[in-house]
This record gives structure tokens, C-alpha cells and sequence, in this order.
């Protein structure tokens, strides 16, 4: 049986989609797996009612998916979905780069380079669920940056939809090594306010991010048989 996770009282339905979100980023719920309101219940400790709300949030982020006749199931993406949404994606990424660099204060570019920093840290203890969330921090971050809310909100929806696949793209280590050398690219650009150089290696970031997600994909090693 599964340890069951302790959640304060405090906005419960809020604290049950944070776990519930990391369970399905970090593989711990299988893709394409429906959703099971009475092992989850259990499992968070909380009770059907902030459950269902918390998988309405995370449906409307794009994890879930709301099936008829299935109810709630973690997101399974084809490889034609990976493709188009990653080249979506990219120009997102690109263009928050380009308009970030030329908008972003003083202070946001001190908090990104911390928040880098400790992504740094996470790297080098191979602590890979501290290290993502640092890095979709730092992603967001630059997409904040841009001033633009059309891109923001336009990219936070779209890019829930490969948040696991972007999580286990990084379990190869050479891969993610080469991918904490194009972060400290990224903030180097940033510091240099040069925004053709980060429209540069965030599109490269995120090409490198579909192929081994494809590659991953094609070896099997991404969607292991889920339970109906």
C-alpha cells in the first residue's frame, strides 16, 4: 500500500493539486492512466470533495484529461503530439527570450540567476525533482519577464501538456548535462539584455528537449502499460 501523504487543512483542494501535479510530472501516476478518486483520497488523505476540484485544476492546466465515459486520465501524448507541441513551443520560448531581454528589471534578473544557482546545486546532488522545479521556475520566469500575459498565459497551457515528458527527458545524465550548459547560456544572455542570443538557445533548448523526448518515446522508456 502506498504511504499515505500527510495535507494541513489549509487550502486542502490547492495542497492536493500541488501533490497530485508532482505525481503525475514525476511519473509517479502512469500516462494514459485513469484517474482513481478513492486510491488518490487515501493516498493525499483528503477526502473526494477537494480531490475532485484539484483534478478540475489540473485539467485546466492540461495534465488531465476528461474523458467521457472514463472520467479523469494523466495525459498521453503521441509522437505527432510531441512534434507539433514542442514546435509551438519553441517560438513561444523564443519570443518570451527576445522580448524578456529587453524587459526584464533589475530584480527579476537577480532572482532567475539565484533561482539558477540553485538549480546548479540540485545538478550536481542529481536531486532531479528539485532540479525541474527550479528549472520551470527559471522558465517561467523569463516568460514572465517578456511583459507580454497573451504569451504567458498562451505558453503556461501549452507547455502542461509536456511538463512529465520534459521531466524524464532529463534522467539521461549526458542530456542533462548539456542542458544545465545551455540554462547558463541562457542567463548570460539575459545579463547581456542580448535578445537574438536567448531567442537562440531557448529554440535550440527546446528542439533538444523534443528529441529526446521522441527518442525516449521510441525506446519505450516513456509510457510504460497504464492500469485501465
Amino acid at each position: 500500500m502506498a504511504d499515505v501523504i500527510q495535507i494541513t487543512p489549509v487550502s486542502l483542494h490547492q495542497q492536493a493539486a500541488g501533490r497530485l501535479r508532482k505525481l503525475l510530472v514525476e511519473g509517479g501516476i502512469v500516462p494514459g492512466a485513469k484517474l482513481n478518486e478513492r486510491e488518490l483520497s487515501e493516498r493525499l488523505g483528503v477526502s473526494r470533495t477537494p480531490l475532485r476540484e484539484a483534478i478540475k485544476q489540473l485539467a485546466a492546466e492540461g495534465l488531465v484529461d476528461l474523458v467521457p465515459n472514463r472520467g479523469a486520465v494523466a495525459v498521453k501524448l503521441s509522437e505527432d503530439d510531441v512534434r507539433h507541441t514542442f514546435e509551438v513551443l519553441a517560438d513561444l520560448e523564443g519570443l518570451s527570450g527576445e522580448l524578456a531581454a529587453q524587459r526584464i528589471t533589475d530584480d527579476e534578473l537577480a532572482e532567475l540567476r539565484a533561482l539558477h544557482y540553485e538549480m546548479l546545486a540540485c545538478h550536481a546532488r542529481a536531486d532531479l525533482s528539485g532540479y525541474y522545479r527550479l528549472n520551470a521556475q527559471i522558465h517561467s520566469g523569463i516568460t514572465a519577464a517578456a511583459k507580454n500575459p497573451v504569451l504567458a498565459r498562451t505558453y503556461r497551457e501549452l507547455n502542461a501538456r509536456v511538463q512529465a515528458l520534459r521531466f524524464r527527458s532529463n534522467q539521461d545524465r549526458v542530456k542533462w548535462s548539456a542542458a544545465v550548459k545551455e540554462h547558463e547560456q541562457m542567463i548570460q544572455a539575459l545579463m547581456a539584455r542580448d535578445g537574438g542570443a536567448l531567442k537562440a538557445v531557448l529554440l535550440d533548448h527546446l528542439q533538444h528537449k523534443r528529441d529526446s523526448v521522441l527518442e525516449l518515446m521510441r525506446a519505450g522508456a516513456v509510457y510504460p502499460a497504464a492500469k485501465a
